[in-house]
C-alpha cells in the first residue's frame, strides 16, 4: 500500500495562547475522545463513486464536547487496506480544516472486492472504526454504470429538486432534438463555439462548431465520468464553450436552449457549474492543487489573526478592475489591488501597472477580506473564496454561476453595488462588525461545504440532463458528422463490473 499524510496544525505562538487561556484541546483539560469522537461522509459508503471520494473526522472530547481548534498535528491516522489483496493502491490525505474538523480524502487507482477504512489516534479506533466497504468498489476509470438511475441518485443523496435548474428549464415547455440539431448550428455555429452532444445508449458523441472548442476537454471529462457511474438518459443539447451566455431574453428569433457555464439577467443560458470547478472535481488529488478540499485545509491563521486589509489579484479583463486598482492606490492601508497581467488594456499598463506576481491562492486567505469582482463574466474563484475563512465582498452583477442564486447578500457574503462606489463604505462596515463579518464568514464557508463539494456537482449534472431528457418530444439521435467520444483507455487496473456480468447472464 501507498499512501500520503498531510495534516496542519495551528502556529505554535497560537497554540501556545490558547494553552494558556485554557481555549480548546487538551489544555482545557478536554482529552480527546476515540470513542466519542466522530466519523462519517460519503466516502465510507462503496456505492458513492467520485474522482477523489472523502469523509469527515470530528474531534471531540471525553465530556462530549467539540473541539472548536484543531487538536494538533497527526491528531488522527488513517489507513485503507483491500483485505483481499496484496497491494492496496489507495492514496490517503488528511486535511486539518483547523476546527476541530478533518476531511479524510482518498483516490483509488485500482477497484476492490472490499475496502477496510482504519481510523486512530494513539492506537485507539475511533467511533466505529475499522469501517467496511463491501465492494465492489470501483475506481474512477471503470466503466461500470449503475443502470438504475433512481438508485445512484439516492446512493448518492442527490436532492430530489435543483432551484436553478427548475428555473433555467422553465424556459423551455418542450426540447425538439430535430428542430435544434438545424436551427442552433444555424444562428450560432459561425461566430460561436459549440459542442453538440448527444448520449445514446450511454455513450457520448459529439460534433463542433467554431474555431475555439479546445475547452470541450472539459464537457467531454464530466460526460465519460458520468456515464461510467450511471445510466444516463438519452439526450441531445448544445454547450456554449464561450465565456459569455448567448441566448439573449428577447430574441427575435424564438429562444433556443444552450447549456452554459455562466449565466446572466439578460439572457436564458442554461447554467452548469464552471469548467474550472467541475475540472477540479475531475482532477482532485491528480494534477490539480486547487479545489473545494484543498482550500478547506489552507485557510490561513485564525480570524482574529489576519491581515486587515482587503486583497484582490487578477488581469485586467473589465473596467471595474482598473476602478479597483485606483482605489487601492488612493488607500493602500484599506485595499491591497495588484493586476497580474495586462491584456485587455494594455495601452493603460502605465496607469495601472507593473503587474505583481502571482500569490498562491492559499495565501488569499491571510486577509480577512476578499473582494469578488468580475472578469469578462462571473469570476469563477467564487467557490473557493468562499470556501475559506475570510469574508467575500461580491460586486452587484448581472452574471451568476449555477448556485449564485441559493445565497443571500448579508448572509453568505456582504455586496457592493457594481460601480464600487460604496466599497470602501462596506469595507468600514465589516472593520466596525468584526463579529458580524466573521458570522457572514462562517456562513458563506458553511454553504461552500454543504453545497460545491465533488458529490454534489456530479448530482447537478446527472439531474440537469435528467430533467432536460423529459422535455424532448423527439428521439435523440447520433447525427451526420458526430464522432463518438472515447473512454480514457490508459487504465493500468482495468475493473471487472458485476454489473455488466449479471446483465449478460441474464
Amino acid at each position: 500500500m501507498f499512501s500520503l499524510w498531510l495534516t496542519c496544525c495551528l502556529p505554535w505562538r497560537t497554540l501556545l495562547l490558547l494553552l494558556l487561556l485554557g481555549l480548546g484541546g487538551p489544555a482545557a483539560g478536554s482529552q480527546l475522545s476515540p470513542e466519542k469522537s466522530l466519523v462519517w461522509g460519503p466516502g465510507l459508503r462503496a456505492d458513492v463513486g467520485l474522482p477523489a471520494r472523502y469523509f469527515y473526522v470530528q474531534a471531540v472530547d471525553a465530556e462530549g464536547q467539540r473541539l472548536t481548534v484543531s487538536p494538533g498535528e497527526n491528531a488522527f491516522q488513517v489507513k485503507i487496506t483491500a483485505p483481499d489483496e496484496q497491494f492496496t493502491r489507495v492514496g490517503v490525505q488528511i486535511l486539518d480544516r483547523k476546527d476541530g474538523s478533518f476531511i479524510v480524502r482518498y483516490r483509488m487507482y485500482a477497484s476492490y472486492k472490499s475496502l477496510k477504512i482504519e481510523v486512530q489516534t494513539k492506537d485507539k479506533h475511533v467511533s466505529k472504526s475499522p469501517y467496511i466497504l463491501k465492494g465492489p468498489v470501483y475506481h474512477e476509470n471503470c466503466d461500470c454504470p449503475q443502470e438504475d438511475s433512481g438508485v445512484w441518485l439516492e446512493e448518492m443523496s442527490c436532492p430530489q429538486v435543483i432551484p436553478q435548474i427548475q428555473r433555467d428549464l422553465a424556459q423551455f415547455p418542450t426540447v425538439d432534438p430535430d428542430k435544434i440539431a438545424k436551427e442552433i448550428p444555424q444562428r450560432f455555429g459561425q461566430r460561436q463555439s459549440l459542442c453538440h452532444y448527444t448520449i445514446k445508449d450511454n455513450k457520448v458523441y459529439i460534433s463542433t462548431h467554431g474555431e475555439h472548442v479546445g475547452f470541450r476537454i472539459f464537457m467531454d471529462a464530466i460526460l465519460l465520468s458520468l456515464t461510467r457511474k450511471v445510466k444516463m438518459p438519452d439526450v441531445e443539447f448544445f454547450v456554449n464553450l464561450g465565456d459569455w451566455p448567448l441566448e439573449k431574453k428577447k430574441s427575435p428569433q424564438g429562444i433556443h436552449p444552450i447549456f452554459s457555464w455562466c449565466g446572466s439577467t439578460d439572457t436564458k443560458d442554461i447554467v452548469m457549474p464552471t469548467y474550472d470547478l467541475t475540472d477540479s472535481v475531475l482532477e482532485t488529488m491528480g494534477r490539480v492543487s486547487l479545489d473545494m478540499m484543498s482550500v478547506q485545509a489552507n485557510t490561513g491563521p485564525p480570524w482574529e489573526e489576519k491581515n486587515t486589509t482587503a486583497i484582490w489579484r487578477g488581469r485586467d479583463s473589465r473596467k471595474e478592475r482598473l476602478e479597483l486598482v485606483k482605489l487601492s492606490r488612493k488607500h493602500p492601508e484599506i485595499i491591497d489591488a495588484a493586476f497580474t497581467n495586462f491584456f485587455f488594456f494594455q495601452h493603460d499598463e502605465s496607469l495601472y501597472g507593473p503587474i505583481v506576481k502571482h500569490i498562491s491562492f492559499f495565501d488569499f486567505f491571510k486577509y480577512k477580506y476578499q473582494i469578488n469582482i468580475d472578469g469578462t463574466v462571473a469570476a469563477y474563484r467564487m467557490p473557493y473564496l468562499l470556501a475559506g475563512n475570510s469574508v467575500v465582498l461580491k460586486q452587484d452583477s448581472i452574471y451568476y454561476e449555477h448556485f449564485y442564486n441559493e445565497l443571500q447578500p448579508w448572509k453568505h457574503y456582504i455586496p457592493f453595488k457594481n460601480d464600487l462606489t460604496d466599497l470602501l463604505e462596506k469595507l468600514q462596515w465589516a472593520k466596525d462588525h468584526d463579529e458580524e463579518a466573521k458570522n457572514i464568514a462562517r456562513a458563506g464557508q458553511e454553504f461552500a461545504r454543504n453545497n460545491l463539494m465533488g458529490d454534489h456537482i456530479f448530482c447537478y449534472y446527472f439531474k440537469l440532463f435528467q430533467e432536460y431528457a423529459k422535455l424532448q418530444v423527439n428521439e435523440p439521435k447520433i447525427r451526420e458528422g458526430m464522432e463518438k467520444v472515447e473512454q480514457p483507455d490508459e487504465d493500468l487496473f482495468p475493473c471487472n463490473c458485476h454489473r455488466k456480468k449479471v446483465k449478460e447472464e441474464l
